[in-house]
């Protein structure tokens, strides 16, 4: 053996180390990069009410999607009927209520003006965000909805029971007042 092949069996140990612990490395950088540094995934949610486009969104979005969907559901087409707040008959602060209830186990108040004062005002709304107007009906003339996505929120309808709709419609457009974060982030 010469001393050259020597020095490299010597080296080989080192060597073998050093690829071992880049390799550790850049397993372990992978992996924080693919499941701890983004909370972002891109994702095309089919509810029952259609399908939202595709778009970037949180892990949390997501789980609020879910939660909006479901109780869309389960009282989709429950009749408008001013002070309720069941399956027989239900109007738009009551459905919130519920919906805090039953999906976020959070107590809100029961009318849409002191839903209104929960929160915060937003500009750009979230899953989950509550969705004010002013309708002139109901006892302070607000009317309230849970945002959805893609501009479509969740409400009781005067005239079609527990619906989605769209801010953009030109009935809501014009009626639109506020909306507000109660729901964290």
């Amino acid at each position: 053996m010469t001393k050259k092949d020597n020095r490299q069996l010597k080296m080989l140990p080192n060597n073998f180390f050093s690829i071992k612990k880049r390799f550790f490395i850049t397993l372990l950088f992978s992996m924080f990069m693919s499941f701890g540094c983004s909370s972002t995934t891109t994702a095309t949610v089919n509810t029952s009410y259609g399908t939202t486009k595709s778009a970037k969104v949180t892990k949390q979005d997501a789980q609020m999607l879910a939660k909006i969907d479901s109780h869309y559901k389960k009282w989709y087409k429950t009749p408008y009927r001013y002070g309720g707040m069941t399956l027989a008959g239900s109007d738009c602060s009551g459905l919130v209520v519920n919906f805090f209830k039953n999906k976020l186990s959070k107590t809100v108040p029961r009318s849409a003006a002191e839903q209104a004062q929960l929160g915060y005002k937003v500009t750009k709304p979230k899953p989950g965000d509550l969705v004010f107007f002013k309708t002139g009906r109901g006892g302070s003339g607000l009317h309230v909805g849970i945002y959805y996505a893609d501009g479509k929120f969740l409400h009781a309808s005067t005239s079609k029971g527990v619906i989605y709709s769209n801010l953009n419609d030109d009935y809501w457009k014009k009626r639109y007042w506020m909306t507000r974060r109660v729901t964290g982030g």
